[in-house]
C-alpha cells in the first residue's frame, strides 16, 4: 500500500509538472504573439515617422523658398 501511495504521489507530481509546462508553453506563445504585434506596430510607427520627417523637410524647403521670394521683393 505504501508503494501505491508513493506511486500515486509521483503520478500527481508528474501531472502537475505537465500542467505547469503546458501553462508556460501557452504563456510563451502569448508573449511571442505580443512581440510580433509590437514589432509590427513599431514598424508602422517608424514608417509614419519617416513620412512625417520627409513632409517636414519639404515644408522647410517651401518656407525657405517663400523667405527667398520675400527677400527678393524687399530688395
Amino acid at each position: 500500500m505504501d508503494n501505491t501511495t508513493a506511486l500515486d504521489k509521483l503520478g500527481e507530481k508528474v501531472s502537475q509538472i505537465l500542467q505547469e509546462r503546458q501553462t508556460l508553453k501557452n504563456e510563451v506563445e502569448e508573449a511571442r504573439n505580443e512581440i510580433v504585434a509590437l514589432k509590427a506596430n513599431c514598424e508602422l510607427k517608424n514608417q509614419e515617422i519617416d513620412r512625417l520627417t520627409e513632409e517636414n523637410a519639404l515644408k522647410d524647403l517651401e518656407i525657405e523658398e517663400i523667405i527667398e521670394k520675400i527677400e527678393n521683393i524687399l530688395g
